[in-house]
């Protein structure tokens, strides 16, 4: 019989300051990656870590076993980067961290940048964990969208997530599993124009150059 899991929790993001609309945290089981609305983008990108131990790789991010993990290896801080071929519209990421098996190798403050490239990132978000255990998925933009009630994708090319710092002053980290999750998408055409753009691939040519 196939195993069923709660829905996500929602859990406040205190740490961040209000701006019309509550940061959420949404707070999923360990295990496979939720089923969230949100589209996964995250195999569009290149991925590169900035150091691990042989076996502890950037493969562990993405191989969906919550019993295998990215294993730092290096001077502080630790980072994840992707690389995307053409300006994403990135809405939240959605992070496996555990606690109870990591203890202070867990993250417990994360910095992500966005940019056009590695050389000009600029943080668009801060978040900090309390001892996390499941996937957190968050948005990490702080703009809120013309309708005030969500915040708004961050568009760039390449995303750069910092381990800022580790539960009990821990050096290296385990991340035992991540995703970059893109918007829910809306049909910018009109319902009755059978030539609207309503795919992502047709979408980034909807506006001219």
């Amino acid at each position: 019989m196939a195993t069923t899991f709660p829905p996500p929790t929602q859990i406040t993001n205190n740490i961040e300051e209000g701006n019309g609309v509550e940061p959420i945290v949404l707070q999923s089981p360990a295990g496979k990656p939720p089923n969230l609305p949100w589209p996964d983008i995250s195999n569009r990108a290149k991925w590169s870590v900035s150091s691990y131990k042989f076996g502890f790789g950037v493969e562990c991010l993405r191989d969906g076993d919550m019993d295998t993990f990215w294993h730092s290896d290096g001077p502080q801080p630790h980072s994840i980067t992707l690389e995307f071929p053409c300006k994403m519209a990135i809405q939240k990421i959605s992070i496996l961290l555990r606690f109870q098996c990591d203890d202070s190798y867990t993250p417990s403050t994360l910095s992500v940048r966005a940019g056009t490239s590695t050389s000009d990132l600029q943080e668009v978000k801060s978040i900090t964990f309390e001892r996390p255990e499941g996937w957190m998925t968050f948005d990490i933009s702080k703009d809120v969208n013309d309708d005030g009630d969500a915040l708004c994708p961050v568009y760039a090319y390449v995303l750069h997530i910092v381990v800022v710092g580790n539960h009990m002053s821990g050096k290296d980290t385990h991340v035992r599993g991540l995703r970059v999750l893109g918007p829910i998408e809306d049909n910018l055409g009109n319902e009755d124009d059978v030539f609207a753009f309503k795919t992502p691939s047709f979408k980034r040519y909807v506006g001219l150059r």
